[in-house]
């Protein structure tokens, strides 16, 4: 059993003391013999908006109206008393609560609300005397000087801690990009070092090959060999410029490094199957008349990444494939991506190369992202089917 923290124990003596100022407050209006539910609605909605645990409050309970509606109720009992020419007590509890909602604004809201709540919360506050001195201007002067002076500590504290917040955060991204660009460095440093290697070497290759054949007067050992060289080096030559692309967003962060960033579309899946193809493997699309290229392009950038990652899988994990077929369909709302292939599981690729698996671990969060659903697994007879369903517009 664990012994409860200082900080869980000043948690639950401050939550204590809010409830009993509030608790206090009715106990107060019962005495003097006030209605007391004006005061419950305000308390009711200071206590929810101030106590309500952050992982359990619901998404449309901003910080503008966790600090804007306790404190309107507030301003709308002040005015009733005055309107109604009854001196009406307050509490310590109500004052509380506005002072934290106070600190809530000036810490939490968004910058342009920031001004709006704070006065609010404490217009209410400051106002909150007139309900029993109305009567009485020169008896209300020492409460809300009073006032004045804890709402200028409290904001005071709010603005400390959220420029703390602000310094912690930016000293997080510029770390953040302290490690991009060091990632970027090794990315260009290693890897680019050896796919330039397989780049001049496959480039070789095919000047040998070539040369040999015009010796032996013998061409068809070119004509088979050159395509598929000429594969392994058009390959290459994508992945450095991929590579490029890809250094450079990780040194630069801004919005033009966001639109250079290597992206794929319905339109591109034609140049990808048909890059794929080699010999003895033969890739078809099947593209429905009624997907078009007007889907939202974030669904069409999924749908590029699911193509490219179940082709990448089939050269890894099914090299003996000899059809693989990219299908598109769309069916009302509906859009259905799949890929699937007739390998049997046989490949020459070195352990090393077949990756970790994280590339379908990112794949289904991209899908499950936009709404969609992604399922991979054997086919009834044999091969392997990648399945892609997305909800558009």
């Amino acid at each position: 059993m664990r012994s409860p923290s200082a900080r869980g124990l000043a948690r639950g003596l401050a939550v204590g003391a809010l409830v009993g100022a509030s608790l206090l407050d009715l106990q107060i209006m019962q005495g003097v013999g006030y209605p007391v539910w004006p005061t419950v609605v305000v308390l009711a909605a200071g206590l929810a908006a101030v106590l309500w645990p952050a992982g359990r409050r619901p998404g449309w309970l901003i910080p503008q109206l966790r600090t804007g509606v306790p404190a309107l109720l507030s301003l709308l009992a002040t005015v009733s008393a005055v309107a109604l020419s009854r001196d009406v007590p307050f509490g310590p509890g109500e004052v509380v609560l506005l002072l934290c909602l106070l600190f809530v604004a000036v810490r939490h809201c968004p910058p342009r609300w920031v001004v709006p709540c704070a006065v609010l919360d404490a217009g209410a506050l400051l106002a909150t005397p007139a309900r029993y001195y109305w009567g009485h201007a020169n008896e209300a002067y020492g409460i809300i000087l009073a006032g004045l002076v804890l709402v200028g500590l409290i904001a005071g504290l709010a603005v400390y801690l959220r420029t703390l917040d602000y310094r912690r955060t930016v000293a997080v991204a510029d770390t953040r990009r302290e490690e991009r660009v060091a990632i970027a460095a090794d990315l260009h440093d290693f890897v680019a070092h050896h796919v330039t290697g397989i780049l001049v070497q496959t480039q070789m290759a095919r000047m040998m090959a070539a040369g040999q054949a015009g010796r032996a007067g013998q061409g068809a050992p070119v004509e088979e060999l050159d395509p598929v060289l000429a594969g392994i080096e058009r390959a290459a030559t994508e992945a450095l410029a991929s590579m490029r692309r890809t250094v450079g967003v990780l040194r630069d962060t801004d919005s033009e490094a966001a639109d250079r960033r290597p992206v794929g579309d319905l339109a591109a899946l034609t140049e990808l199957t048909e890059g794929f193809a080699g010999p003895g493997q033969k890739v078809t699309l099947r593209r429905d008349p009624a997907v078009t290229d007007d889907l939202p392009h974030e669904v069409q950038a999924a749908a590029f990444r699911v193509v490219q990652e179940a082709l990448t899988n089939v050269r890894r994990h099914a090299g003996d494939a000899t059809e693989i077929v990219v299908a598109l369909r769309r069916d009302g709302r509906r859009l259905e991506v799949t890929v699937s292939d007739d390998g049997r599981g046989g490949t020459q690729l070195p352990p090393a190369a077949h990756g970790g698996g994280f590339g379908l671990v990112g794949l289904t969060e991209r899908v499950t992202a936009l709404g969609g659903r992604l399922h991979t697994g054997p086919r009834a007879e044999h091969g392997w089917e990648v399945r892609a369903v997305f909800w558009t517009p």
